[in-house]
């Protein structure tokens, strides 16, 4: 069984200018990726991508020996099916290796290898290999996007010049657990092909199916065709939805393949939909950074329908806890939703939710949905307030990194997120007639940004840029969140530090300066931040090394978690922070009513035009075009087929206000 497989490792420091390793795979002309194995000198190669229905999740570990073998290794998690201890990591899941592979024979004798000669990448995966110069396998893997199951479709096809007599064996792998909710079953079934005279160009096809289920169901009967259109539709969909234009077509394909990643991720828990970071390890369960600050604002733009529910309901789910002592709300609400975790204290949730609940209920433009949060984001905020130390700064116990590295008492990254909190809360209240709240928030993020100038406000390793914490003295990535909270007054020296080889790597922010671990999170605030601030020509070349190095590179085709933690895992709502790279960042939405938003857009001197096409947010459908008329930049806003209004961009932001 192929299980271990090694962990990808990070290069030596590098700019954006400085020569990247060639790209991997290529993008075709409809979008998908494709690896030319057979001419690829760089063999032995590995990697891993994971894809997910409402009810199962796959990691997929594929690999291409030295020789060209293909190796197959198929992670199944079930996230529903619920183990013993009931705690984060509590999904049923086991790991299908060459005993769950294809077995052909040809003219009674076993096949020789399977050689991978081709991969391609379009929301499933396709391998096609090549036995013995007699057989060609195509081999298609996808996840149901309903039922606890993954799908190998297997077509074989004769491409010699003789007929020759093709055999499959059957696959009828049982594994048995027990858990929460009883036993459970997992299966490996394929049916298999008696032999069969195939002439030259027949196909022969079979499937091998990855299910698990409690053992007092009975098995599901799957259509697979149907799950094969079903999982293509999906994708069609979000492809189809949200379309980022511009001139250059690798971070044209890059925000696709993100909005499949973000959107895919979420699971019909017994507590509702949930959107889960997954990676093997995080399912059925919500965090207050993951799906509340990086997710859930993205979702209204995405239009997806299970994106939305998702959101709402881990709202509804924070809201359960709060309470009249204001005792710290839970990180995270695990166990489909019967548990909680609060291992690391107080990481600044409460600031997580103000600003992703705030932000979401502004862009989805929904009145009764931001009257029904809006008590949550009361609470979050005035949390906050009773958590302001002497220096009127917000403190927390530590931030999302849970301990890895050192935050202090009163860490950057919670006062800037309850300082977009405030400003997104007094939009909404604004929007509800809550007036005096809103007047009230806009007049402490006032002080709060005064503060997180006298209180974080340093010269860092040289740089003008902020400390971390109190006694801070090496360069951290979270720098970069005072630029996308609009907080600008160091801009200058951050980006410098940013993007100096004291934190800048091949793979993006380094977390701490000189440290070789990296988040692509943080690299994907730092991006969305240094276009927001107008660095624009300076970001650019970043932001396209970056994608082309997720996209195109050794591993792909999303953003990634961590490294070395977790192997670089493709964590869900990474993807969602790379789209808000555009959304928020290159095109500078940022929501101020339920039918309206500021908007800068910072469209790079080398582009004459770019676009948002069918964005779904503030309850409507609408374009942003901006194109360059020399000497100018102008913002078309379209909606139902006509110009709603149109813009001169100059510098300052334009206020937008579509129709109800």
């Amino acid at each position: 069984m192929l299980c271990a497989f090694p962990m990808l490792l990070a290069g030596a420091v590098l700019t954006a200018e400085s020569e990247a390793p060639p790209s991997r795979w290529s993008l075709g002309p409809d979008g998908a990726l494709t690896w030319r194995v057979d001419s690829d000198p760089r063999l032995p190669h590995r990697d891993h991508i994971e894809m997910s229905g409402r009810s199962v999740s796959l990691i997929l570990r594929y690999a291409a020996e030295a020789d060209g073998r293909l190796a197959l290794d198929r992670h199944m998690v079930w996230p529903m099916l619920r183990t013993i201890p009931n705690d984060t990591h509590a999904s049923l899941s086991s790991d299908f290796g060459d005993e769950a592979s294809i077995a052909v024979s040809v003219n009674g004798v076993p096949a020789g290898p399977e050689r991978l000669v081709r991969a391609r990448l379009e929301g499933l995966v396709t391998l096609i290999t090549r036995v013995d110069d007699t057989l060609e396998l195509t081999h298609t893997i996808l996840p149901s996007t309903r039922e606890p199951a993954a799908i190998e479709l297997v077509g074989i096809r004769n491409v010699s010049t003789a007929a020759a007599e093709v055999s499959v064996a059957p696959i009828d792998l049982r594994r048995e657990a027990s858990g929460v909710h009883g036993d459970y079953i997992m299966e490996a079934t394929c049916t298999g092909i008696d032999p069969t005279l195939l002439e030259p160009s027949a196909i022969l096809e079979t499937a091998i199916v990855f299910s698990g289920r409690l053992a007092d169901d009975p098995p599901r009967a799957l259509d697979l065709g149907f799950e094969e259109q079903a999982r293509r539709g999906f994708v069609r969909g979000l492809w189809g939805r949200l379309r980022l234009e511009t001139p250059d077509p690798t971070l044209n394909a890059a925000f696709c393949f993100a909005k499949v990643r973000a959107a895919e991720s979420i699971f019909a828990t017994r507590g509702g939909l949930m959107h889960g970071p997954g990676g093997g390890a995080y399912y059925a369960a919500i965090w207050a950074n993951d799906q509340a600050e990086y997710a859930n604002p993205f979702f209204p733009f995405l239009g997806d329908p299970g994106g939305d529910e998702s959101a709402l309901n881990s709202f509804r789910h924070f809201a359960r806890f709060m309470n009249d002592e204001y005792r710290p709300i839970p990180s995270s609400i695990i166990a489909e939703g019967v548990d909680i975790w609060s291992g690391a204290g107080d990481r600044g949730d409460a600031a997580m939710v103000a600003y992703g609940a705030a932000r979401f209920a502004l862009a989805k433009g929904d009145r009764a949905i931001a009257e029904e949060l809006w008590p949550l984001i009361e609470w979050c905020l005035e949390y906050c307030r009773r958590k302001l130390n002497d220096r009127g700064v917000v403190s927390s116990d530590c931030d999302e990194l849970e301990f890895r590295f050192p935050a202090g008492d009163a860490n950057l990254n919670t006062s800037c997120l309850t300082y977009g909190g405030l400003r997104a809360a007094a939009s909404l209240g604004r929007a509800l007639g809550h007036d005096g709240a809103a007047e009230a928030y806009d007049a402490w993020a006032d002080v709060l940004r005064t503060n997180i100038e006298g209180f974080f406000g340093a010269r860092v390793e040289g740089f003008d840029t902020y400390r971390y914490y109190e006694g801070n003295d090496v360069l951290r990535a979270w720098i970069c969140v005072p630029l996308t909270m609009g907080i600008l007054e160091r801009t200058s020296g951050t980006l410098d530090a940013l993007f100096s080889p004291r934190l800048w790597t091949p793979d993006g922010l380094a977390t701490q300066a000189g440290a070789e671990t990296f988040w692509d999170r943080a690299t994907l605030y730092g991006l969305r931040g240094a276009f927001a601030a107008g660095a624009t020509e300076r970001a650019l070349p970043y932001l396209t090394a970056y994608s082309r190095r997720r996209l195109l590179g050794d591993h792909v085709p999303y953003p990634v978690e961590a490294w070395p933690e977790g192997n670089q895992r493709h964590l869900s709502a990474e993807s969602a922070l790379y789209c808000r790279v555009y959304t928020e960042g290159l095109f500078g939405v940022e929501p101020t009513g339920l039918r309206s938003f500021r908007c800068l857009p910072r469209l790079p001197e080398a582009w004459d035009q770019m676009a948002l096409r069918d964005i779904q947010a503030f309850g409507t459908s609408f374009d942003l075009v901006v194109e360059r008329t020399a000497p100018d930049v102008w913002l078309t806003v379209v909606a139902g087929g006509r110009e709603i209004s149109r813009h001169r961009v100059a510098g300052e932001p334009v206020e937008v206000l579509l129709p109800n």
